[in-house]
């Protein structure tokens, strides 16, 4: 069976689509009998397709056609592609009209090579040649012998002929399959599928009495073929030809319909055409795409040379999947020597041998070079460590002082629960020793005496994890919205006692965020410290100290506002350095380890003052702890 019956759908329209409008230079042609006579102009030629541009499998070969174009003439030479799409229009009016329209188009620019691609394409011009390219050579390719008799093809036609032969497919599934017992053949209902059928039947006589059962699959529709082929024993061999039609007329690029059979088949399909390889074909004996393309490239390159030219045979091989050799448990070495195994995982060696060669000569240098790394880690993880447990005693000094800083106030609000609870014991008492006592007034004042101890417990706790020393940062999830809370509660005895008014707030959703929850408390701490002290000097009445958490472009943020004298202008960029301060008694560094306490936990701090009304307004800023997730 020629490829030229259908390869101008499937594999020979291929080989030339891919170089249509090239220039490449051109070799002078010798004095000989098939020379062609080119004067100051480069050569043209023509490459015909029988059917349209739709069908795969014509990057290999028309990059092996440029490719050894390219190679062999090193100047310029005009190509041209034509589609007759005779497969839909067939009909002798179409025929004789794209005759006539190829005549008119191509006269002021007569081809020089025509290379006709398949039988229909071979017939075509062998018949027009007078009206589209007069004196033109005429390559054939993509059919067998055989088909070269049955159309007739001048002697002066030069051929690079090669046939599929459907038996060496079948020996090929053989070899694999040993055991089978079973044969199918698929084809199509197209003519072109009918022929390749009986093509089939011929040479597979022989063939098929090795084998229980023989049956050719035909005549169906595409859900029949798949239907069929699923229900296959599966010590059954598939041969699929081709399915360019089904049984109700539906069209088909052949290797798009055996990949659906293929897909739910019980048994290993094989085919006798490259392009059905990834498609789920096991393989078959073919010609490569790569291997015509190149030998019809010798044959145009000769022909627009001058040099004699004759009949050539395109190499056959054989091919097949590698994956699909492991999905049907096929051996390896049960394939014919020579064959092509294409996606074959290939080993580390096979993948990378010349970068592992070079490699091993480099092996002692990049030890020394991964040592030296190493040990340069080794350095900066400690000194990685050490600057951290510099910041967690500076942090744990900064607690210590705002304690400090707070403790009246803190002493003022924990003797508020003592005295209550004093009080409500001695009231206790007394109504005890009555005659006749209040037991419901009682328990009222037992419940009062815890509500004041739990309020007492809470202050000592915030306390004690104010002042706690940590030799670590403890990570961990939390709502910004509750350590602002919980830093509220711990200044609004300070503020009462300075005469300011807090105000907070907050978004209805959590704010979560990762970080050491100390940490960030004590920065916010430091933020209204700085903000009372800013307000000193201002009207009781003005002084509010605000914050207000939200969300900013998937960000935590948190701003601590106050109505104090606000910062001046050329203060606000060097606030955040260490020892820098306006404060007679400051140190310089609460603000400092505020900076460093969020660049720790991939935030930013920053200052500005308020637009209306003075004063200043810090802005802290922390990642959302889904979002940290992610860039992980």
């Amino acid at each position: 069976m020629g490829l030229g019956e259908w390869s101008g759908r499937l594999c020979c329209t291929a080989f030339l689509l891919a170089v249509v409008a090239i220039s490449v230079p051109y070799r002078h042609a010798t004095a000989s009998d098939t020379s062609i006579a080119i004067i100051d102009r480069v050569p043209r030629v023509l490459v015909l397709y029988p059917y349209d541009e739709r069908i795969a499998a014509t990057t290999a070969a028309g990059e092996a056609l440029r490719s050894r174009l390219l190679e062999a003439t090193n100047g310029k030479i005009d190509l041209f592609s034509e589609f007759l799409d005779l497969s839909r229009f067939p009909e002798g009016d179409h025929v004789a009209r794209m005759a006539r329209y190829l005549g008119e188009k191509y006269a002021p620019r007569r081809p020089d090579v025509v290379v006709a691609l398949g039988r229909e394409s071979a017939s075509f011009i062998t018949a027009n040649r007078g009206t589209i390219a007069p004196g033109a050579k005429i390559v054939a390719a993509g059919f067998g012998n055989a088909t070269v008799e049955k159309i007739d093809l001048p002697d002066d036609v030069i051929g690079a002929f090669t046939t599929f032969d459907i038996l060496k497919t079948a020996e090929m599934a053989r070899n694999l399959q040993p055991d089978a017992r079973h044969l199918y053949i698929v084809g199509g209902s197209s003519d072109f599928d009918r022929s390749w059928l009986t093509t089939a039947r011929a040479d597979l006589k022989q063939f098929s009495k090795s084998y229980d059962t023989t049956t050719y699959l035909e005549d169906l529709t595409i859900d029949e073929f798949v239907g069929r082929a699923s229900r296959v024993p599966p010590d059954s061999i598939i041969l699929a030809l081709t399915v360019f039609k089904d049984r109700t007329g539906r069209n088909f690029v052949p290797r798009d319909a055996i990949r659906q059979i293929a897909a739910t088949a019980s048994a290993p399909v094989y085919g006798p055409y490259q392009t059905y390889i990834d498609h789920g074909v096991v393989g078959g004996n073919t010609v490569t795409f790569e291997a015509l393309g190149r030998t019809v490239g010798d044959l145009v390159v000769d022909a627009i040379a001058g040099k004699p030219v004759s009949d050539l045979e395109a190499p056959q091989t054989y091919i097949a999947d590698a994956r699909q050799l492991q999905r049907w448990g096929l051996a390896e070495k049960d394939l014919p020597p020579g064959t092509i195994q294409m996606n074959k995982e290939r080993s580390l060696w096979e993948e990378h041998w010349v970068v592992l060669v070079a490699g091993s000569g480099l092996v002692l240098a990049q030890a020394s070079i991964i040592s030296v790394l190493l040990l340069e880690r080794r350095r900066r993880r400690d000194a990685e460590r050490s600057s951290q447990l510099h910041l967690l005693e500076a942090v744990h000094l900064n607690q210590s002082a705002t304690a400090g800083a707070l403790s009246s106030s803190i002493a003022h609000e924990l003797n508020q629960p003592l005295s209550a609870i004093r009080n409500n014991a001695e009231a206790a008492s007394v109504l005890l020793r009555s005659a006749n006592p209040d037991h419901e007034l009682i328990q009222q004042i037992l419940l009062d005496i815890q509500e004041d101890d739990q309020r007492a417990g809470d202050i000592i706790s915030r306390m004690r994890g104010l002042l706690k020393k940590r030799s670590e940062i403890d990570w961990q999830e939390f709502d910004l919205n509750d350590v602002t809370s919980s830093a509220i509660h711990i200044i609004h005895g300070e503020a009462e006692r300075r005469g300011i008014t807090l105000t907070s707030s907050r978004p209805p959703s959590e704010l979560r965020v990762r970080a050491d929850k100390v940490h960030v408390q004590q920065v916010i701490l430091n933020l209204a410290t700085n903000a009372m002290d800013a307000m000193s000097d201002a009207v009781p009445a003005g002084r509010t100290l605000t914050f207000a958490t939200g969300q900013a472009n998937e960000k935590a943020e948190l701003r601590v506002s106050d109505t104090g004298d606000g910062i001046p202008e050329e203060r606000l960029i060097r606030i955040f350095e260490p020892f820098y301060t306006t404060k007679q008694a400051g140190t310089g560094l609460g603000l400092s380890i505020a900076r460093a306490i969020i660049e720790t936990y991939g935030g930013t701090i920053c200052a500005d003052n308020r637009p209306e009304g003075g004063g200043a307004v810090f802005r802290m800023v922390l990642p959302l702890a889904h979002r940290q997730e992610r860039s992980r």
